[in-house]
Order: structure tokens, then sequence, then C-alpha cells
């Protein structure tokens, strides 16, 4: 019979490697909310364009703008600006003055209100200039408009940056099957998950997912649980084991009694530990806030000196047209694009070098961290297992020994028999066709090769046959590897090495990160041997191993509580909360939706290296944007005091016109400035190598 259909036929006979999970020799294993991102980069983005077409007309038919210019504005046209002006100020306007309500109730001034102040006193100056109620210098709509279509423009690069495009928890909730299969005596009643109940039976088939947590009645099966342990390898499950929802059986059948279902499994409470993670990450201040906060609190101290100054000094028209002035000069032109700029610019050079930047707070505070704890399996190994070694007994060979247990194994699915005869068509070896092939549970494969009759299996093949292991299988212990041994007509003729491969990359990743003076810290779910060995060769400075899913977050939150700055990458459901929880979350591209959505940072490809890559873009991101501040906030600076009148008293008062040309200038060179960024080389090569070589 094929093996699929063996697999439908019977619950107990498709478990012929169920030695290989059990054998003793490896046991003991801000400001915008997270959902509304969307929402906010279509409305700057519809806002900028019908603005920006508003706009002109009203920059235009501006008198002030036309005598900047040397041209007059025909007596038929000069209500265009005014009235464009006040849709542009209410409609374009409406998302900083709201914001800046929120910024008042908040009692944290920033960005929001320094620009609502920029465009109101700009507003009723230019109705009143409009009216004849002040002085006509003091006509400000086409400022009004350039700021309102310059700040809309800001923020919506800003608000592009921040959108994600996948749900945490939805992508939790995906691991669930749509339907369970409940059994009712001996009817099979389709179901969904949420409708299981505690100790309802349900019929779980080969290579598919248990909807429940449980308890195994009936059959055996190798259950596929890293996506919520960050276990290698299948891991043997029968009677009277638990399993968990999202976990899969991966090849046999099985019957469970449902023990916990909807929000008492494990996975609700992993997707809970995601939710408060990430409501907690969200609340950090941001850069350009501060900045604007700052900001805010010089401009309105010197507006109040400037009017008191010129009230006394030369009248109330004065100071009135002097703290105009000065108000709308400090509104930040260059200020609203200095960090969005840099983000979009940062975020489009790295996902060209295969880092895609979900969270601009990340890009931030990655060129802190001083700590990569990195998820062991899928990140730093290949996460499957892969034949480390072939030992030979006798007149064997190591290519013979593999080639006649790759022959053995050709007919089954699992995925050490994969992997064994991945080794054997890696090397290029002769894999010939097996009769009467057979398995048994817990004890190994045996089939017919080349007229010998060859068995691949664990402990309790070599007890049934009363052999003894090869000597070096000890060591192999002690390193926590999968041994299984290979026999020939009863004979022991090698021994195979089957463990979790570390990738090639990882050796250079931890070596510039040392260099760096980064701590690089392993966790896993898997053995303390195992993760000892893997330590061991990669040089990692400190490991936890043995972790459980809901514990993974609690130790980057000790690593926090140690004064560390922790940036972790992993790639499985297991590490999504501790994702959320760092300070920077990378998630490996190549790992599940849920750990991608949990994470600020994703690496398209699984090399480690990249990681170099992110710290190398936060620090010269991080470099532009304090630049571009200094530019942006030191013409506020200069310009404020200069437009107060500070000079006066030598005879210079800026003009509003001086002022206006300095402050567009300024933000060209914001603009140019960030176009720096795109010459960096962030290919993880490139960055690990100049690392290397500094």
């Amino acid at each position: 019979m094929p093996e699929h259909e063996r697999h439908h036929h019977d619950v107990h006979t498709t478990q012929e490697h169920e030695h290989h999970a059990d054998q003793d020799n490896h046991s003991g294993h801000g400001h915008h909310g997270q959902g509304d991102h969307g929402d906010h980069v279509g409305q700057f983005r519809r806002l900028f364009w019908i603005n920006l077409v508003i706009g002109i007309p009203v920059v235009l038919f501006s008198p002030m703008f036309g005598h900047l210019l040397g041209y007059n504005v025909p007596d038929g046209a000069l209500w265009i600006a005014p009235l464009l002006g006040t849709v542009m100020y209410v409609w374009g306007g409406w998302p900083f003055l709201s914001g800046a309500v929120g910024e008042i109730k908040a009692r944290a001034p920033g960005m929001m209100l320094l620009i609502s102040l920029g465009i109101t006193v700009a507003f009723f100056a230019s109705w009143a200039a409009t009216l004849g109620l002040v002085a006509a210098d003091l006509e400000f709509w086409w400022e009004l408009a350039l700021l309102v279509v310059i700040m809309l423009l800001g923020h919506w690069i800003e608000m592009r940056s921040l959108e994600q495009t996948t749900s945490a928890l939805d992508s939790l909730a995906a691991l669930l099957p749509d339907e369970a299969e409940r059994l009712d005596g001996e009817d099979i009643v389709i179901v969904t998950p949420d409708e299981l109940k505690v100790d309802d039976v349900v019929l779980v088939r080969p290579g598919a997912s248990v909807p429940a947590d449980g308890e195994i009645l009936d059959g055996r099966a190798a259950m596929d649980e890293s996506m919520i342990t960050g276990e290698s390898r299948p891991v043997g499950r029968g009677i009277g084991s638990s399993v968990t929802a999202g976990t899969v059986a991966t090849d046999s059948g099985i019957k469970i009694r449902v023990t916990a279902s909807g929000d008492d499994t494990a996975l609700a409470g992993i997707n809970r530990l995601v939710a408060e993670a990430q409501s907690s990450s969200s609340r950090a201040q941001r850069l350009a806030d501060r900045a604007a906060a700052l900001l805010f609190w010089f401009a309105l101290a010197a507006a109040v000196m400037t009017a008191i100054i010129w009230f006394v000094v030369d009248g109330p028209e004065t100071s009135v047209a002097r703290v105009i002035t000065v108000l709308v000069i400090a509104c930040p032109h260059a200020l609203g694009l200095a960090i969005p700029l840099v983000v979009s610019i940062a975020t489009e050079r790295a996902a060209r070098g295969g880092v895609l930047i979900k969270d601009r707070l990340a890009l931030e505070a990655m060129r802190e961290v001083d700590v990569v704890l990195f998820d062991k399996t899928g990140t730093l190994t290949k996460g499957s297992p892969a034949v480390t070694d072939v030992v030979p007994v006798g007149e064997y060979t190591q290519d013979e020994v593999l080639a006649l247990a790759a022959a053995a194994e050709t007919p089954s699915e699992h995925p050490l028999a994969k992997a064994i005869v991945g080794a054997a068509q890696q090397r290029g070896l002769d894999i010939s066709r097996p009769a009467e092939f057979s398995s048994s549970p817990a004890v190994g494969v045996s089939a017919m090769v080349n007229a010998q009759h060859i068995q691949v299996g664990g402990p309790y093949m070599l007890a049934e046959a009363e052999r003894e292991e090869i000597t070096v299988a000890k060591q192999w212990k002690t390193e926590g590897a999968i041994i299984l041994h290979v026999l020939s007509d009863g004979e022991v003729i090698g021994g195979l090495k089957l463990a979790d491969e570390i990738r090639p990359e990882s050796y250079d990743a931890v070596k510039a990160l040392h260099k760096l003076g980064v701590e690089v810290v392993m966790i896993t779910g898997d053995a303390e041997a195992v993760a000892q060995n893997v330590g061991r060769q990669l040089g990692i400075d400190r490991i936890f191993a043995g972790v459980r899913p809901e514990d993974k977050s609690a130790k980057v939150a000790q690593l926090q509580d140690e004064g560390k700055k922790v940036a972790m990458v992993g790639d499985g459901v297991n590490d999504a909360p501790a994702l959320a929880q760092a300070d920077v979350g990378i998630a490996i591209g190549a790992g599940t939706d849920v750990a991608i959505a949990s994470a600020g940072v994703i690496l398209a490809s699984s090399d480690p290296r990249s990681v170099l890559s992110v710290i190398e873009l936060s620090r010269a991101a991080y470099r532009k944007m304090k630049q571009n501040l200094w530019w942006a906030a030191g013409y506020n600076l200069l310009a404020v005091p200069l437009a107060a009148g500070v000079l006066a008293p030598i005879g210079f008062v800026l003009p509003m016109s001086v002022g206006a040309i300095l402050m567009s200038l300024s933000t060209v060179v914001v603009a140019l400035n960030a176009q720096l960024l795109r010459r960096i080389d962030l290919t993880p090569e490139n960055s690990t190598a100049s690392v290397l070589a500094a």
C-alpha cells in the first residue's frame, strides 16, 4: 500500500519514526494607535493631493507673493486666495487642529500644537490684512498654503512609514484550522474551533493542525510544535500526552479529548502577551515631538516678550505685526519634514538591502542596542534536521553507509528521513530502490536494499537486535544530537548524527556584533545540551535553554531589568511576545506571519548578518535625523529672535519676506541632506565585512 494511502488507512501504521522523537539521548527538551495607521495614510495622502491642487492658485493669487515676485494680482482675483485659503485652513488643517486639541488635553504640547499655532495665526492675520484691519504686509495666504501642503506631505510620509500591513493577532488566529472534526459516537460533525467545548473528542488527521488544547485518547504522532515551543524537531506524542492548539500532527492521525478551548488555550495566552507588549511599546516618545515641544515653548516665550517690548517701544500695531511674524516664522516647515524624510528614504534604502522597517521607533532604537537576543531554531540555525556526521563501522565507507540508509528511508515522509535522503543526494550518491519497506513505531524502518536487510533506527532497534551503539555515540549524546544506527543483516555498519544545522553566516554575524561591543545571547526551547553545543560553536555570550514560549518575553524583560537595550531576533509564534517586548523586534522574513507582525524590523532573508545592516542603517539614519533637526530647529532659533526685532537697536529687523525665503531654503537643505542616505550599501555581506575590517 502506498505511504500516502497508509496514512489514512490506520492512525497507527505510519508512525515509523517515533523512535526519532522519543530517544532517551535527547529528552528534556505613540500617538497613532497600532490599528489605525492605514486610515492615517489614506487620510493624509488624499488631503495632500487635494490641498496641493488648491494651494497653487492660493499662492499665485496671494498679493504678498505677487509683490515678492514683482507682479500685481488683478482686482477681480483678489478674493481667490482668501476663499481657497480658508478651505485649506479648515479642511487641510483639520488633522493638525484636532491633534492640537489632543495635545492640550494631554498637557503635552508638540508638533501638532506648533503647526496649529502657525497656521491659525497666519489665517487670522491674513483675513485681517485682506479686510484692511491691519497692514497689508501681514497677508500670509501664500505662506498658509505652503505650510499646510508641506505639513500634510510630511505626515503622509510619516504615516506611510508606520503603516503595518499585517496584524499579529490575525496571524495568531490563522494558526488554528478553519474546521474541526468532532466525534459524536460513530459520526463526524464538522464544527469551528470556537464551537468546541471541554471533553469533546476531536479527530486530527495527518498533516492537520490541532484545533484546541487537548489530551490524546487514541493514536500516536510526531507533532510539529516548532511554531509554539521553538523545538526544532517533531516531538513524539502518544496516548495520554498533551497537545497544544496550532501544532501539527505530521505523520499520523490522532484522536484528542479537548481540555481547553477558546481564550483558555496556550495560543490565546501568547495572543494576549503580544497584545500587551505591543500596546506598551507604542507609548514611546518620538524624537521630533520632543524638539517640537521645546520649540513651542521657545516660540511662545519669544512671542510674549515681543508683544510686551514692542507694545512699550512702538505701540500696539507694531507689536501685533511683530508677534504675528514671530509665530508664523516659528512654525516648523523643515522640522515637519526632518524626521519623516529620513525615515522614508532609510526604509526605502533598507528594503533594497533586504531589511523591511515597519516601525520607525525600532529604527531609532537599534543604534542603542547593547544585547542581541537570537532565537536558535530557524535563526542561527536552519530550523530543520541535517546529517552532520556519518561514522562507518568495519569495511564500510561513509558514503556506503549513507547510501544504504537513504535507500531504506526513501519511502518515508518523516523529516529525519528526508534529511538522510537529502544528505545522500547532496553527496551525489546512487540511491537504490528499496523493497519490502516496513516501519515500526518507536523502533525504526527496515527494507531490502541490494539483497541486504537494512535497518535504520534508534536505541529500541539496537535493543531488539541485541547490538551495542557505536563508541562515538556517547560524545554525540552530550551534544544533544539525534543518533540513528544503520544495520545490515543484523550487524551495525555505522551511525548517523543529525542535528539542527548552524547557518554558515551565523559565525560572521556573532563576530561582527562582538566587534561592535554588542553582547550576543541565544534563547531556545531546545534542551540544554543542544543549546550549549550551538552556543559553544558560535561563541555565544549567554544561553537561555529549555525556555517555554510564555517565558521568552520574561527573559527579554529580565535583560531589560539589567539595564540593557535588547534587540530580539526570531521567526516563530513562540517568539512573538518576546519580539513585541524587546526594544527592537527583528523577525526573520522566512518565519511565520505572527512573528513578522509582532516585529518592528523584518529581514527579508534568513541571513542573521542582516542584523548588522539594521544597526548600520539605524546609526546612519540617526545621524541624519540629528543633522536635520539641528538645521530645522536651528533656523527657527535664529530666525525667531531676528523676526522679534532683537537687532532693532542697530537698525535691523528681519523682513517677513526674507524669513519666508530662508524657511523654504531650510526645507530644501533638509531634503537634500536626507538624500545622502541613499549612498549606504546595506547588503548583509557588506555591512558585516565593513565591521570586521574596521
